[in-house]
């Protein structure tokens, strides 16, 4: 099945039939590096005595990002949604053409004082995409998939640009970081049909396949920072 038309597919059909068409997802390339706990943050952005801090990543399709930061101890809430583009506008249709310049992303809001910037980005390095590949993830090809960091301050800019270098210097991956980091310009919540995913169709056949095995490296590398409770 092609991109394009999987594309088309969660774009315009109901979930059941969605779930029908997809359940034949290509799997990923044997090139993709798999989940493992990286090592922390020399360099964290500062808490600033805040109590609601935001950070925005993109890695690939938005459903499994948001499934996995859901779950992590100190967020308040995530939101799929598209950013880093050149369009005035984003929507899925556009964003999935590949020539607006937005990537899916995921915004999330969290309290510092339980969970910190650099233990997101280590969450996001470690099992929520592969840094190493290059407009892509897994089955889903194109710009809007690709690995990207949106700050919101200098301080999430030093600290993202300084812990891609420590994860480069360590040789971490078998291949170079391409992770870009760049400041938000602006962040387009996604559809409704799209937000919660993960919780609400856990047994979509792309959620089973690509972003399930997420959580499980999730509870696996980082016991202390998985939530009881999912947030939503």
């Amino acid at each position: 099945m092609s991109i394009a038309w999987r594309n088309a597919l969660r774009r315009f059909v109901t979930p059941f039939v969605l779930a029908l068409a997809l359940g034949a997802c290509a799997p990923a390339a044997s090139g993709d590096e798999p989940p493992r706990l990286v090592p922390a943050a020399a360099l964290d952005a500062p808490a600033g005595g805040s109590t609601r801090q935001t950070a925005v990543f993109a890695g690939g399709c938005f459903w499994g990002v948001e499934g996995v930061f859901e779950r992590v101890r100190g967020v308040l809430s995530v939101r799929s949604g598209y950013a880093g583009g050149s369009a005035a506008d984003a929507d899925y249709a556009r964003v999935s053409s590949g020539r607006t310049g937005h990537a899916e992303a995921v915004e999330i809001v969290y309290d510092p004082r339980v969970v910190s910037y650099g233990q997101l980005m280590r969450v996001f390095f470690s099992v929520v995409h592969d840094p190493t590949q290059l407009n892509r993830q897994g089955p889903d090809h194109g710009p809007q998939y690709r690995s990207h960091i949106f700050t919101l301050d200098d301080g999430q800019a030093r600290a993202a640009r300084a812990y891609i270098a420590q994860l480069e210097a360590a040789g971490i991956y078998s291949a170079p970081i391409v992770t870009r980091v760049d400041p938000l310009p602006r962040f387009y919540p996604a559809e409704d049909y799209h937000q919660n995913f993960m919780a609400e169709h856990p047994r979509h056949p792309y959620i089973v396949r690509h972003d399930a095995p997420k959580i499980a490296a999730l509870e696996r590398l980082f016991p202390t920072l998985v939530s009881p409770e999912r947030v939503s």
